[in-house]
């Protein structure tokens, strides 16, 4: 596995020099992890945006709800607000009202409205939790890989010192580089991960609970 020098000098040429060294098991190692750290990295960076939008949205949505007169005011500009999750829920609740509702203007089942309201909530729930599940893979299987390609390097370092019939650091030391690269590569993929499932999975929630607070207006 070769680098440009310009990619070298990006990364650092002792990293990219001990990538060079180790084995094809610790480049397929390496490559697996790259592979998991890149989806993991795009999940995250579209994750901030849609709860960024989605935040900005909302608080622009509950404004005109409140300010409205009919519901129909509403719904007719509801979807400009996506993707906010109440958008969703409004119109949920508001699809059952127009059935439910009578000649009086009063709520035949309010029961069947509310039942409908938590419907929405909860798709618009596993809306945005899409592809969340790949984080949490990430921070759990990514460590282990990276201890695979670390005792698969200490099994080769402990090969060359056979080989080598002496107890020499030029004997071990390529397999212990190839030991720590792959570990050091494991919790680069695995920590961001796990930090940004903690933190979007708690902003999901904060949505989550607002969802409901607004089914009860």
């Amino acid at each position: 596995m070769h680098y440009s020098p310009a990619l070298a000098a990006l990364i650092g040429g002792e990293i990219v020099d001990l990538v060079n060294e180790t084995g094809l098991v610790a480049k397929a190692v390496l490559l697996i992890l790259l592979a998991f750290s890149l989806i993991s990295w795009a999940i995250i960076l579209a994750k901030w945006g849609m709860l960024r939008r989605a935040r900005v949205q909302s608080g622009r949505f509950v404004r005109a709800f409140r300010k409205a007169q009919r519901l129909q005011d509403v719904a007719a500009v509801a979807e400009q607000f996506r993707p906010s999750p109440l958008v969703g829920v409004f119109e949920g609740g508001f699809e059952e009202y127009k059935r439910q509702v009578g000649p009086s203007g009063i709520v035949k089942n309010p029961a069947s409205l509310q039942r409908a309201m938590q419907i929405a909530a909860s798709e618009e729930l596993t809306r945005f939790e899409r592809n969340m599940p790949w984080l949490a893979i990430t921070g759990a299987v990514t460590p282990f890989v990276g201890l695979f390609g670390t005792v698969w390097g200490i099994i080769d370092a402990f090969h060359g010192l056979g080989t080598a019939g002496a107890a020499t650091l030029r004997a071990v030391a390529p397999g212990i580089s190839e030991a720590l690269i792959t570990t050091a590569a494991g919790l680069a993929a695995a920590i961001p991960a796990v930090i940004a499932y903690n933190l979007i999975g708690g902003s999901i929630r904060e949505f989550a609970a607002r969802g409901d607070d607004f089914a009860m207006e």
